[in-house]
């Protein structure tokens, strides 16, 4: 997986290298996004054995990666004149983070080194390929592909991008987008990224689509990918959607962490219309009870679960509560 946003002058750069596990991955490339504006990149081998195991990876996939080692590393880009005094800020929060997470963060060793920003613009991008998700695919923009006759192609300019598609979350996302959305719905998305998940619905027939973040990076992508698309039928805003209960839609998707999507429960029904459906994923299997309990409890009705790996994601309906 990989979360970029560069710049046209991206010369002469430190590249941060954090060691971390594969839920360490989120997290720490999430602190490293409040550092970094020039760009943050995932490796982590779990993704691709994801990918070769259900299929969508299309390309050929060495055996050999199933015993490789799953240390996941988080890489950011820093200028150079800034870098010394951000890393070592960083640097602080890592250790603290170790200190207090209960989760395994791994290592959290650093590495550094300079960079070609301009080279290493050119080489990731050499990383992205096609994915497929059911009739989706999402292809980088770059590329040229030569779609089949029930597919359905999403472009996507990683480089203004926070997801890409090979995630389990967003492919889960888009699973359930394909099974659930109508032609005359309303489609909400949520924290929507690089609008992914919004674009994908439009292009599944949705009515309009609204796509909302609270990161103005995200909007500037999002409206990016929505013109590389074609959409017409959607909408994006700054904004919290809670804040705005007279936005409203006959289906939501939210592809955030456990804690915010339980914070939610509450209140995001003021959201949905009647009989609406909400999809939620960004949740580690060990929280999914968690999760669940807690749209249950505010009287959505559990319609079905998905889980792969380590992730897991859910689709619920509005009840009478």
């Amino acid at each position: 997986m990989v979360k970029t946003h560069t710049k046209n002058n991206m010369n002469n750069f430190i590249e941060l290298t954090i060691s971390t596990t594969h839920i360490g991955g989120d997290i720490i490339s999430d602190l490293l996004w409040q550092y970094s504006d020039s760009g943050v990149v995932i490796s982590d081998i779990e993704d691709v054995i994801a990918l070769a195991k259900d299929g969508r990876a299309w390309d050929y996939a060495d055996s050999s990666i199933f015993s490789a080692d799953k240390t996941v590393l988080v890489k950011a880009y820093f200028p150079k004149e800034s870098a010394s005094e951000t890393i070592k800020q960083v640097e602080q929060r890592l250790i603290q983070m170790k200190k207090d997470s209960p989760l395994d963060l791994g290592s959290l060793e650093t590495v550094k080194r300079d960079i070609d920003g301009d080279l290493w613009r050119e080489q990731w991008k050499e990383h992205f390929k096609p994915i497929k998700i059911g009739k989706i695919v999402i292809v980088p923009e770059w590329i040229e592909y030569k779609k089949q006759d029930d597919e359905i192609v999403v472009l996507l300019d990683s480089n203004m991008a926070f997801g890409t598609g090979e995630h389990e979350t967003t492919s889960m996302c888009v699973g359930f987008l394909e099974k659930y959305v109508n032609k005359s719905d309303i489609v909400l998305d949520v924290g929507c990224g690089s609008g992914i998940l919004g674009i994908s619905a439009s292009k599944l027939g949705a009515n309009e689509v609204i796509m909302t973040d609270i990161d103005e990076c995200a909007i500037i992508a999002t409206e990016h990918n929505m013109k590389l698309n074609n959409i017409t039928n959607g909408k994006v805003m700054l904004k919290n959607l809670l804040d705005d209960t007279t936005v409203k839609g006959n289906v939501i998707v939210c592809n955030i962490m456990a804690e915010v999507l339980i914070a939610f429960s509450p209140y995001i029904a003021n959201n949905l219309l009647d009989n609406g459906i909400i999809i939620l994923s960004g949740i580690l299997v060990e929280r999914l009870d968690a999760v669940k309990s807690a749209y249950l409890s505010a009287g959505f009705e559990m319609l079905e679960q998905s889980i792969k790996g380590e992730w897991s994601a859910l689709a619920l309906r509005k009840g009478d509560k």
